[in-house]
């Protein structure tokens, strides 16, 4: 039996904001963070990594939530967790005494799944295999058992959740060999920050295309005039062959969202991402709508597994961005990936941060491998940045994530990063 004895629970903060990487419409000047979480044991050889991410200001806030939560696994058995994943989730997610203050919402969840994400990290390195390799073993009974199906069964039950799953179980080695010849295939946002200049845009997609992107994402929405010339900057740069995407990270109010977007549809976009609030759920619908055949895509700021149905029962998203530590660690990925089988919806997840192109490759693997069985209109986010703080670093050849083969959930940051970049206040 292994024990968890303590925890760490680190502030980590990365001055992106000095190159405006990351920048966008609504977030014109973040510091990439991570509120970051090690897990103890009662065996020297074995610890657990979670995180969850955030902008800057405001991570201490996530670090203290996670040392509150923390203190429900101390002294539990990494073996007798795992046993009941969906009471792990329930321990760290609904706790009576938290709730009042993020019943599966906001800062709490956030710390919630940094925990989560620990402990999985941690299962899966006392096992000896990355968290999508543990999970791909799993019987879809086993898979099954590890979803909190509350509030999701008018449209998915845990026995049609077995019925997607079973189909996919022979073909599984499969496809697993063949993400580790070919990898999975990503779309890069690292050309189209809001804060880049036309040159830098230019450099960037001119590099990222020579190592083998066909999907670019551009941040737009801040001038209309602005987005028109840099939407032309780079479909020029990318070729006619290449997929455009559109970020408007949330700025825009329902009928200007359906009239910008009109604007730049001569550049093709596949998708506009986050085209207003992420809790208007039939503003996303009208705008859908309006805009068809061009998508909406979202999802990185949906915080739980129930918003996601809603979103996906009223038609209001058509490409799902869910995030690996915005929702609620692993348990609750699951439970959104099957949402998205259900519904046929493509996943594409979002991971534009410090740490989440490591946490979603995971998440596409299994979702190709046991969920959904396709890659078609399914490309998992990619980033170039901070890559060299974590341990185990995404692994990227022509575009497309190989499959990680370290054991755990591949966010174990360095010691120079912890020394580097650990914020005092």
């Amino acid at each position: 039996m292994t024990t968890i004895t303590g925890f760490e629970a680190i502030d980590l903060r990365f001055p992106t904001s000095q190159h405006l990487d990351g920048s966008d419409a609504m977030n014109p000047d973040p510091d990439y963070s991570a509120a970051y979480v090690i897990l103890r044991t009662s065996s020297a050889e074995h610890s657990g990594y979670g995180m969850t991410f955030t902008i800057g200001r405001g991570n201490e806030l996530c670090v203290a939530a996670i040392r509150s939560l923390a203190t429900l696994l101390v002294g539990q058995s990494v073996e007798s967790l795992m046993r009941e994943p969906v009471a792990l989730y329930r321990r760290l997610t609904g706790d009576s005494q938290l709730r009042w203050v993020g019943p599966e919402k906001g800062i709490i969840h956030l710390a919630g799944a940094a925990l989560i994400n620990a402990v999985w990290d941690l299962w899966a390195r006392i096992q000896q295999k990355p968290v999508w390799q543990l999970i791909c073993d799993m019987s879809p009974e086993q898979f099954v058992a590890s979803v909190d199906f509350r509030y999701l069964t008018d449209v998915l039950t845990p026995g049609q959740a077995l019925e997607l799953l079973q189909p996919h179980v022979g073909k599984r080695q499969q496809r697993i060999e063949e993400l580790r010849a070919s990898g999975y295939p990503s779309y890069t946002t690292s050309a189209g920050w809001l804060g880049y200049s036309d040159d830098a845009l230019r450099q960037k997609c001119a590099d990222l295309k020579a190592r083998g992107w066909k999907h670019f994402k551009i941040k737009v929405g801040r001038d209309l005039a602005d987005d028109l010339r840099r939407c032309s900057v780079l479909r020029r740069e990318m070729g006619d062959d290449a997929f455009m995407m559109i970020d408007a990270n949330q700025v825009w109010d329902v009928p200007q969202a359906i009239e910008w977007v009109r604007q730049l549809a001569p550049f093709r976009p596949w998708f506009v991402e986050e085209p207003t609030s992420p809790d208007d759920i039939l503003g996303h619908r009208a705008i859908a709508e309006a805009i068809a055949p061009i998508r909406v895509a979202t999802g990185e700021m949906c915080h739980n597994r129930i918003m996601f149905k809603q979103f996906m029962q009223s038609n209001a998203l058509q490409v799902c961005q869910l995030d690996c530590c915005r929702l609620g660690g692993v348990n609750e990925v699951l439970a959104v990936l099957l949402l998205a089988a259900r519904f046929r919806i493509p996943v594409c997840p979002h991971a534009g941060g410090v740490g989440l192109c490591e946490y979603v490759q995971h998440a596409s693997i299994i979702d190709y491998v046991c969920v959904s069985g396709t890659m078609e209109d399914r490309v998992a986010e990619y980033s170039d940045h901070l890559h060299e703080h974590v341990c185990d670093p995404v692994v990227m050849r022509h575009g497309r994530y190989m499959p990680p083969e370290a054991a755990g959930y591949s966010v174990k940051f360095t010691d120079a990063a912890l020394a580097g970049y650990t914020f005092r206040g």
